[in-house]
């Protein structure tokens, strides 16, 4: 069909794709219906410099390239028709904003072409559509007429030959590779439009053809048209289709890919839709069993009313939903954990406060305290019934039984038990639980717990409660303090139950090595129990009572295997364990019992009585010794004071030296900053009263004095050591020498008053195991060396004292 042939009607036929460049309406041209011309020819033909203008809006036209526009502004008809009707030559260029309605000078590109108007057709609908084909690019150099239509003066471009040098067939080359790919994957794009390509031998009317229906903005296309290079022109044009060539490939793959979901999620559906069907017919619906399930379980369920309403609500809920919901799952699991909970659910107290007693004494041996404040709560909730539970926090070294002691009075008061771990718990959603929105949400591990053991009452160890830390997910600690507060933990409110649920009849006991990390305002929750460390005495009683038996159970023994004499075990204690708690005892005792195991085996002997000789043999040199410890004069400038540990207590020797110098002081063995201080303090004040002891005052400012605690890797600290090192001092100033036998603690100030320590117990029981006779402290601190068990102290005097005179009259020798 030539173009003179075209009729009105058959116009959107042979253009579908394009609309008007002077209308108000996109265009994208994707391909172009002209034939190629001979370039000589084009070139040959001559223009006249003054020419009607016809401005477009959304396209720019190339050399060689036809397009059809839509001619609607009356300026541009005019100089259409007139045109056409001389020798149908038009200047043709871009607005540069489409938005303009008469376009002047400034308002128009300067380079352009010069088209040839093939045919002017009156389309149904009144417009006007012209078809044109691009000719020669001119530059636009002056406005000679606006009125009635715009004509303006110019002058042409000649085009730069095309060089063949290998460089640029590679480009084109590359350019018809990438449209052939380009048309395949636009579905815009017609597949007569490859055809076309291969039709088109001439390199610059390719370039120009491409570059016209590059899918680009007009001021990119404008710029193209601009290069006057053609090299150059090709390569730009190759960069812009290599663009649009990776959008096409990453759309394509997008709708690969949801296009695949799509047809998954719709094969899904229509699967579990035909199994629902099925399962409806046979009765057997997986999702109608959870349900019904869940509804017999609450009809039996004692809980609040909050938590019916809260059941019953998405309960409806879920039974409106689609099984195959990722929301039903989560729903489902959600009233499983309502209706699992022991909401009222409790066990019943064992109140027979004599079998009780029984019970936490065969389990442990000492721990008065902790027995006697379980045993009153028993009382009161005998009387009362409904008392709410108290929340202990024992406090200890390790090894001392203070986790294994929860275990013990769950079993006394007939509770369920319930231990959970706070070391290094660093995350408040594991104590609150999480909101059930996220996926793999759960409730917090008291809720879980609780939920376990299936009871509200049950007893709840909460184990290295110091040990918990905080980080940017919250702070655990603070979590605490609701469940800690006997008036809070009524109404405790979990995340992902979004009720409050009463923790009152909980009986909470927490365990710590030290109160120094726990905030304060926790601590003040907290009903706090010493749980000191165990004398040599308590010691041996533990280790007859449960862990000889314990151990030779665990390694098949018998009784009339091994027997084990008090002079023994002993020795064990004393030259092979130094803490406070009983667990380095128990791994040596093990020891005893595998060697015992291996001669029983082999059939070196049937029955062994081991003596205290035999130990060495099995467990190599002792450990501890302690035992010569005063037997050696340790002459002027030595002082042993007692020190309070982790591991329970222990004995401190104090050494101080004098030589000439200035009057410095030095102070070594890793001392903290409180103990440096008390050394400062005890100096300063021997300076001030040194005639009290017959000191000449000149040799302070002729002496260098050096302070040194032994063990220099172990660090101490602590204001305790204050009359240990002034007696130390005064005792190398006056050359006496101090009492043999003797160690002190307390603190002392500048005016010579001695002030209470703690750890009290601790430091006497290991002043007891290293032969100490007489100690001096503070009067204040007699309370406390009451509170031990005299039967674990014969043998020991104590002075109590209030100044620092009375310390010295009786040590220094």
């Amino acid at each position: 069909m030539k173009l003179e042939e075209i009729k009105e009607n058959d116009t959107n036929k042979i253009f579908p794709l394009i609309n008007s460049g002077d209308k108000e309406l996109d265009f994208l041209p994707l391909f172009s219906i002209g034939e190629e011309e001979d370039e000589e020819e084009q070139e040959q033909e001559d223009y006249s410099e003054i020419l009607p203008i016809l401005a477009l809006k959304n396209t720019v036209l190339y050399p060689g390239v036809i397009i059809p526009i839509t001619v609607g502004r009356s300026k541009s008809i005019i100089a259409v028709n007139e045109a056409y009707e001389s020798d149908k030559n038009i200047a043709v260029l871009t607005q540069r904003n489409i938005s303009t309605k008469k376009p002047l000078y400034d308002d128009l590109y300067k380079i352009g072409v010069v088209a040839k108007i093939l045919k002017v057709l009156k389309m149904p609908d009144g417009t006007t559509t012209a078809i044109l084909q691009g000719k020669v690019k001119l530059e636009f150099k002056e406005l000679i007429e606006s009125e009635p239509a715009l004509k303006g003066s110019f002058t042409f471009l000649e085009e730069e030959p095309v060089d063949n040098s290998p460089e640029f067939i590679a480009i084109v080359s590359a350019m018809r590779d990438m449209a052939e790919k380009i048309i395949k994957l636009s579905p815009n794009i017609p597949n007569d439009a490859s055809m076309m390509l291969q039709n088109i031998k001439t390199p610059r009317f390719l370039i120009n053809f491409i570059g016209s229906n590059l899918n680009t903005d007009v001021e990119t296309k404008q710029k193209i048209l601009e290069i006057e290079n053609i090299e150059h022109k090709a390569d730009e044009v190759l960069k812009r289709m290599n663009h649009e060539l990776q959008v096409l490939e990453l759309k394509q793959k997008i709708e690969v890919d949801v296009h695949g979901d799509m047809e998954k999620q719709q094969r899904d559906y229509i699967l579990n839709q035909q199994l629902k069907k099925i399962q409806e017919e046979l009765g057997d619906s997986p999702s109608d069993n959870d349900i019904s399930e869940l509804e017999e379980k609450a009809k039996t369920k004692k809980w609040t009313e909050a938590a019916q309403k809260k059941f019953d609500k998405e309960l409806k809920k879920v039974k409106r939903m689609n099984p195959s919901a990722p929301e039903h799952s989560i729903l489902i699991n959600y009233l499983e954990c309502l209706v699992d909970l022991p909401w009222d659910e409790v066990t019943e107290d064992l109140f027979d406060l004599e079998s009780a007693e029984k019970i936490l004494d065969e389990d442990h041996f000492g721990l008065h305290k902790v027995k006697d404040r379980i045993l009153e709560h028993l009382a009161v909730l005998k009387l009362r019934q409904d008392m709410k539970s108290p929340i202990l926090c024992l406090v200890g070294p390790p090894g001392v039984g203070k986790t294994s002691l929860g275990r013990s009075i769950a079993r006394a008061i007939s509770r369920k038990y319930i231990r959970m771990s706070l070391g290094g718990l660093h995350d408040e959603s594991e104590l609150r639980g999480h909101r059930k929105t996220y996926i793999g949400a759960m409730p917090g591990r008291i809720i879980q717990s609780i939920k376990k053991v299936e009871s509200s009452n049950p007893v709840f160890i909460l184990d290295e409660i110091e040990k918990m830390g905080n980080s940017f997910k919250g702070d655990p600690s603070s979590a605490l303090l609701e469940v800690l507060d006997s008036e809070q933990n009524t109404t405790f409110y979990d995340n992902y139950l979004e009720l409050e649920y009463d923790l009152s009849k909980v009986l909470f006991i927490a365990t710590a090595n030290s109160l120094q990390t726990i905030q304060p305002a926790l601590l003040d929750r907290m009903e706090i129990i010493q749980v000191n460390g165990y004398s040599i005495e308590e010691k041996l009683e533990i280790a007859k009572r449960h862990l000889v038996s314990k151990q030779m159970e665990e390694h098949g023994l018998k009784e009339s295997h091994l027997t084990l004499p008090h002079d023994t075990l002993l020795k064990i204690v004393t030259d092979y364990t130094r803490e406070s708690g009983v667990r380095s005892l128990e791994r040596e005792i093990a020891k005893v019992m595998r060697n015992v195991a291996k001669n029983i085996v082999l059939g070196t002997y049937k029955n062994i009585n081991l003596k205290p000789e035999d130990i060495p043999e099995i467990l190599g040199p002792k450990k501890v010794n302690l035992d010569d410890v005063f037997e050696e004069e340790h002459g002027c400038g030595v002082s042993v004071g007692l020190a309070w540990t982790s591991v329970g207590g222990d004995i401190l020797f104090i050494e101080s030296s004098l030589s000439k110098g200035k009057g410095k002081l030095t102070l070594t063995g890793n001392l903290g900053d409180v103990m440096k201080e008390s050394a400062t303090t005890a100096l300063s004040f021997l300076r001030a009263n040194c005639e009290d002891w017959n000191i000449d005052p000149e040799t302070f400012d002729k002496t260098n004095v050096h302070i040194h605690v032994p063990a220099g890797s172990i660090p101490k600290d602590g204001p305790s050591a204050g009359i240990t090192i002034l007696s130390a001092l005064t005792s190398s100033f006056t050359k006496r020498s101090l009492r043999r036998n003797l160690a002190m603690t307390g603190e002392i100030t500048l005016r010579g008053k001695v002030l209470p320590v703690g750890g009290i117990k601790e430091k006497v029981l290991a002043a007891k195991r290293a032969g100490v006779k007489d100690i001096i402290m503070c009067y204040e601190n007699e309370k406390d060396v009451k509170e031990i068990n005299p039967d674990y102290i014969k043998g020991v005097n104590f002075h109590y004292v209030k100044q620092i005179k009375e310390v010295l009259d009786f040590a220094l020798v």
